[in-house]
């Protein structure tokens, strides 16, 4: 007998995948990534499976379902939550995804770490049935926590799992887990986190913007690199069209320098540290050349305006790379109000 698990990395998936194992079935438990949520686990998936697996004894295999995610995003069924979150078509999108995986592994059920009540959007009695209904695994999916407050599922009726031993947890408190946990031996567990951005406010304003078409180009054309760009630094819509992307750190300007493409124009200072700033698509995205430059000569202003502040000078060479060709450009700082009114 084998099961797939959606795992988050919480303790509620861990818990859920240990009480199935321990009834002697094999789980497979699966970790899905998006650009908003355990994306840079792909970085180094077999180091954090391995890890996954000596600390809980848990099978793990990460799936990227960036793609299919920034599809539903355009027009979740259910809507967002509070902030820009598609809570339930999210659950419904990964459902979907692990039936299949179910099927190709040879799996006979999914379970998963929900606990009834413990979130007031995905979590609530009818909302973890419309989950079911939406994503095909009515009778499929077990949620080993809650079980005994839920109708009897496929497993649990055919006897392949024990219901007894399953758990009746309902609602935010942590107790009953902890009290698993040790009688599980599970001792090094993360603590409640959010993880997902879009749940964030102010991430949840700026992508709503983006969604509601205020970037120079259709948020439907939008890629996983544009959604990881959003989430970097200072953000500028420039009068001219362009969006602008502008680093706070070292560590934000490696990450824009490395996220840049080839139609994407980079701005830095040659003389002093500064902020690497990337105009999207700089290349392709404007009607003329004209206002182009505007953009790049603005995006040169506020290089030197968010740079490490030294006596003042008229103008700053700032070097831009658009194309493979390197334009220098002079500029000086805008004024605050100026550089406020083109923030995102």
């Amino acid at each position: 007998m084998k099961a797939v698990a959606l795992y988050s990395g919480g303790l509620d998936s861990i818990l859920a995948c240990r009480m199935i194992m321990y009834q002697g079935i094999e789980v497979l438990a699966t970790q899905f990534v998006t650009p908003f949520f355990l994306h840079h686990l792909l970085d180094n998936k077999e180091f954090y499976c391995q890890k996954v697996a000596d600390q809980y004894g848990i099978t793990l295999r990460l799936e990227d379902i960036s793609h299919n995610y920034l599809h539903m995003l355009q027009r979740p069924a259910h809507g967002f939550g509070k902030n820009f979150n598609p809570c339930i078509d999210c659950k419904i999108l990964m459902m979907r995804r692990a039936r299949q995986i179910m099927e190709e592994v040879g799996a006979s059920f999914l379970i998963s770490g929900e606990v009834l009540r413990q979130r007031p959007m995905s979590q609530r009695r009818d909302t973890l049935a419309v989950i079911e209904r939406d994503a095909g695994v009515r009778g499929i999916l077990l949620r080993p926590l809650s079980a005994k407050r839920l109708n009897p599922t496929l497993p649990e009726v055919n006897g392949w799992v024990r219901r007894e031993e399953l758990g009746d947890l309902s609602g935010r408190g942590r107790s009953g887990q902890i009290a698993l946990a040790k009688e599980y031996g599970i001792t090094d567990y993360p603590m409640p986190a959010g993880g997902c951005i879009l749940t964030d406010p102010i991430q949840g304003r700026r992508l709503r913007k983006v969604h509601d078409g205020a970037l120079p180009f259709a948020a439907a054309t939008m890629t996983v690199t544009d959604f990881h760009l959003l989430q970097l630094g200072r953000q500028f819509l420039l009068p001219g069209g362009g969006w602008l992307i502008l680093g706070r750190d070292e560590k934000e300007n490696n990450r824009i320098e490395n996220l840049a493409e080839a139609d994407d124009a980079c701005l830095r200072l040659e003389a002093r540290p500064g902020p690497t700033a990337l105009l999207r698509r700089a290349s392709t995205c404007y009607k003329d050349e004209s206002a182009r430059n505007d953009d790049l000569q603005r995006a040169a202003g506020l290089v030197v305006r968010y740079a490490r502040k030294e006596p003042l000078r008229p103008e700053t060479l700032v070097r831009c790379l658009l194309a493979g060709a390197v334009i220098p450009l002079k500029a000086s700082a805008p004024d605050d109000e100026i550089c406020q009114s083109w923030m995102l």
